[in-house]
């Protein structure tokens, strides 16, 4: 049996450690709306779910907060059907504390609009889709993908950059690959030496 205090064995442990660290955590918390708190959009910016949607690709293990003031808003999912007839009664979830968050654990669509009466027809929801392909798809009501802009409205960047999802580039993939192989490697030469 080998001695695990070995110098052998330390080097071992030591590759390990920076195999592990080799991979990525991948998952993201995203604020709905970025900078805008959860409301009524304002006839400003009236799409503003709408491109939220659009430019963040969400899967399993991320996460969506939703800001708001407690004593003036709250946030609750809803099936399919209310969301479609802003119908508020029996919620799938109800969230009322201001910091909302929704952790995405399954596959499939995800609706979410205000619980205060008449938010909802005033365009305060958004739909979430995971799980659509690569990534997610999430819409607003009433506009399309492509009724949308190629680009992005520009919003101050107050409180530091909004992370971008991950990427498959093959740099990463290259990585991971590249790990692979140096510790099976290192491992049948240790393994060949004890």
């Amino acid at each position: 049996m080998a001695n695990l205090g070995s110098p052998r064995m330390l080097v071992l442990y030591v590759f390990q450690l920076l195999w592990l660290m080799q991979i990525k955590v991948s998952c993201y918390q995203y604020k709905v709306g970025d900078l805008n708190a959860w409301g009524i959009p304002t006839s400003g910016n009236p799409q503003i779910y709408t491109y939220w949607s659009k430019y963040h690709t969400l899967k399993i293990g991320d996460s969506i907060l939703f800001l708001y003031p407690p004593s003036q808003d709250s946030v609750i999912q809803i099936t399919e059907q209310s969301y479609n007839t802003c119908n508020l009664k029996d919620p799938i979830l109800y969230m009322n504390n201001g910091n909302s968050l929704f952790n995405i654990t399954t596959n499939g669509d995800f609706y979410f609009t205000s619980g205060v009466p008449g938010h909802c027809e005033k365009k305060q929801k958004v739909q979430i889709s995971v799980g659509n392909g690569n990534g997610s798809s999430a819409y607003s009501p009433s506009y399309g993908p492509s009724e949308l802009p190629d680009t992005a409205p520009s919003y101050p960047t107050v409180f530091g950059s909004i992370p971008l999802p991950p990427s498959s580039s093959p740099v990463i993939i290259f990585s991971v690959i590249l790990s692979a192989v140096i510790g099976t490697a290192v491992s049948g030469f240790i393994s060949g030496i004890m």
